[in-house]
């Protein structure tokens, strides 16, 4: 028999095992958003723990965005619908150090936003429909007043898009990525030559998005969200970056 080579043994803290069964609580469902957890004394006596454990738990569970305290509050934290918020977060830090690269984001994006216009031709409702050509309208309106603004106009059709195709993680994972490359997109328009040009470019993609995903046609709605993206960043990426765009999005070869 072969010697099995073991790691020592990390004893686990005890406010995470507190965090564990929290979170497991409203994972599962057991406690809903808008509910209220216990208060900390109460957590104390059902947990059999110290007040400074309770509260270094709470610290946590805030972080991961699943609840929130409000100070003076004599009920305990508010449990929290399901939010991009620490997820984009961790995709922008990720990013500033370099352990995530702009070709990975890109490249995630382009998988999650061509699958999510493709259910969104096909889920799509009138309300959403709507909301999407508001957003268009507004790009129209904005192309004239600046990068930002336009931009951010751009990114609320996208997050339409998200709440139309009627899949929360790919919306949650979606938005928190646009919102992750918010400011290359404002740099990108900033550094043109011809910003209203590219601004004008950037609609047209956007036009034929929504123009496929309004007449309900999938594959046409998938293949125009990977040009879009494709060649909105291609410009940013390596040679290897570019060539994994190509493999995402043949229209490029």
């Amino acid at each position: 028999m072969n010697k099995v080579s073991f790691s020592r043994a990390v004893p686990v803290l005890t406010y995470e095992r507190v965090v564990e069964q929290i979170e497991q609580a409203i994972v599962s469902g057991e406690i809903t958003p808008g509910q209220h957890l216990p208060s900390e004394r109460e957590l104390m006596v059902q947990f059999s723990v110290s007040r400074p454990t309770v509260r270094e738990a709470l610290r946590v569970l805030q972080s991961l965005g699943l609840i929130a305290s409000k100070p003076g509050s004599r009920s305990g934290p508010e449990v929290l619908s399901m939010s991009s918020e620490p997820l984009g977060r961790s995709f922008a830090t990720m990013a500033r150090i370099a352990s995530l690269s702009l070709t990975e984001l890109v490249q995630f994006r382009i998988v999650l936003e061509s699958s999510a216009c493709q259910l969104a031709a096909a889920l799509r409702n009138g309300e959403q429909l709507e909301k999407m050509q508001n957003a268009v309208e507004r790009m129209e309106a904005e192309v004239t007043n600046g990068s930002d603004s336009f931009n951010r106009a751009d990114l609320d059709f996208h997050a339409s898009i998200w709440e139309a195709s009627h899949n929360d993680l790919l919306k949650v994972c979606g938005q928190a990525v646009s919102g992750s490359i918010l400011n290359l997109m404002n740099e990108r328009m900033e550094r043109s030559a011809d910003t209203a040009g590219a601004m004008r470019e950037s609609l047209e993609r956007d036009r034929a998005i929504y123009s496929a995903i309004a007449s309900g046609d999938s594959v046409a709605a998938g293949d125009a969200a990977r040009s879009a993206i494709s060649r909105y960043f291609a410009e940013y990426l390596d040679e290897d970056g570019v060539r994994g765009l190509r493999a995402l999005a043949p229209e490029l070869a």
